[in-house]
């Protein structure tokens, strides 16, 4: 009888905790019905005070019109002209006693750059003196058989032999003396009776001295470039255009430059050359461009550059590129909606993108905005972080 009673207290217990556990099964579904039906939306729009747009580094402003469309892009770097640009040789070799100048030092035309010691420039020295006495004989008696050859008291032999013999000297007077002046050796000096055994280096043209390759003491063989001097006041770009984008590049058309290592700094020009051959094998011709204020520029030759060659002028409304955000395969950008005191109210705005070049892309809503929107310029990822993050999200 114990048995009987103690297996029906059993399968009682088992009984009603079934049905207590399928209750608490059904509230905790209940429960979780609850809680995501409770559970609200995400809004396409959020506020951040003046404080937090500061704190995060926000920045908003205008969408600017930006001719990014119809441009060619290229890549060069800067150089000067030819005639802008002088290796400072030597005619003669000879020991360098004195450098005048120093490197990035700037130089005019005619300025001794160093002086080099020759003392074959002395044995030159004494064969133009040699000339210039024997000259004066000789011109002596051109002019005494010429007086005689008019009074018809000489002979024609005689005449003609002093005229050939005047001549000759004349032109080995002048030999010399070109020598010397070639050498900036003023021959009127050495007439005077002053020998010297150094000629001076001079500056062919006014710029800035470049790299000097010789130090004092140096034997320099004749032809040697010792250093070279620059003028940059003419200093252009030489851009690689390839042979699809050539038909488009015209004289007169806008450039904006941006400097490779120089911190994004943009600076314009226009064209003012074509070359009419290829460059070698790539099938690219360099086309010159001009630089716009380039002497308030710190621009240096051999500079390289990335540019756009702006061939129509067609504008666009862009924005830098990192105001772009990107997600779920779509791009947006936030615009201010808004603005109560100390708050400000921002929305996401699908867009469609266009050319992206020196820092800006192009930007094209997909609805349409007031005229004078303002737009997130930086910091738009972290609205979008905020937006797609939690509720409680600080």
């Amino acid at each position: 009888m114990n048995i009987k009673i103690y297996t029906a207290v059993i399968i009682t217990a088992m009984l009603l905790a079934s049905c207590s556990g399928s209750s608490g099964e059904k509230e905790k579904d209940n429960g979780k019905a609850v809680s995501k039906e409770a559970k609200p939306s995400k809004p396409n729009g959020l506020e951040l005070t003046a404080q937090q747009m500061k704190n995060v580094g926000i920045e908003i402003g205008p969408i600017p019109q930006k001719n990014l469309d119809a441009v060619i892009k290229a890549s060069g770097q800067l150089a000067v002209p030819p005639q802008n640009k002088a290796d400072v040789s030597l005619l003669s070799g000879g020991l360098i006693s004195h450098i005048s100048v120093l490197e990035g030092q700037q130089v005019h035309k005619g300025q001794v750059l160093a002086a080099v010691n020759n003392q074959e420039l002395i044995k030159i020295e004494q064969d133009y003196l040699a000339a210039k006495n024997n000259f004066t004989y000789v011109a002596a008696e051109y002019d005494r058989q010429n007086q005689l050859q008019t009074a018809g008291a000489g002979t024609g032999k005689s005449y003609q032999s002093a005229m050939a013999t005047y001549k000759a000297e004349q032109a080995r007077l002048k030999a010399y003396e070109s020598q010397l002046k070639q050498l900036s050796i003023s021959p009127e000096k050495i007439s005077s009776g002053s020998i010297v055994s150094s000629f001076p280096v001079i500056s062919p043209i006014s710029g800035t001295v470049g790299k000097i390759t010789a130090n004092t003491g140096t034997y320099v063989q004749p032809g040697t470039s010792i250093m070279e001097v620059v003028d940059n006041s003419k200093i252009h770009c030489d851009l690689i255009v390839f042979e699809k984008d050539l038909m488009a590049v015209k004289m007169g058309q806008k450039v904006d430059f941006q400097l490779t290592n120089q911190q994004n700094m943009v600076i314009t020009g226009r064209i003012n050359g074509i070359n009419k051959s290829f460059e070698n094998e790539s099938k690219g011709v360099i086309v010159h461009a001009e630089i716009d204020n380039r002497e308030h520029q710190n621009l240096i030759p051999g500079m390289y550059v990335t540019a756009l060659i702006s061939t129509g002028s067609k504008m666009t409304p862009a924005l830098p590129a990192e105001a772009v955000v990107r997600t779920a395969g779509k791009q947006y950008i936030f615009v201010m909606t808004g603005q109560n005191a100390n708050r400000y109210a921002f929305k996401k705005v699908e867009v469609a993108t266009g050319t992206s070049e020196l820092g800006y892309i192009a930007v094209i809503p997909m609805t349409d905005l007031p005229a004078n929107v303002k737009a997130v310029t930086k910091g738009a990822f972290y609205l979008e972080s905020r937006q797609s993050g939690s509720d409680d999200e600080d």
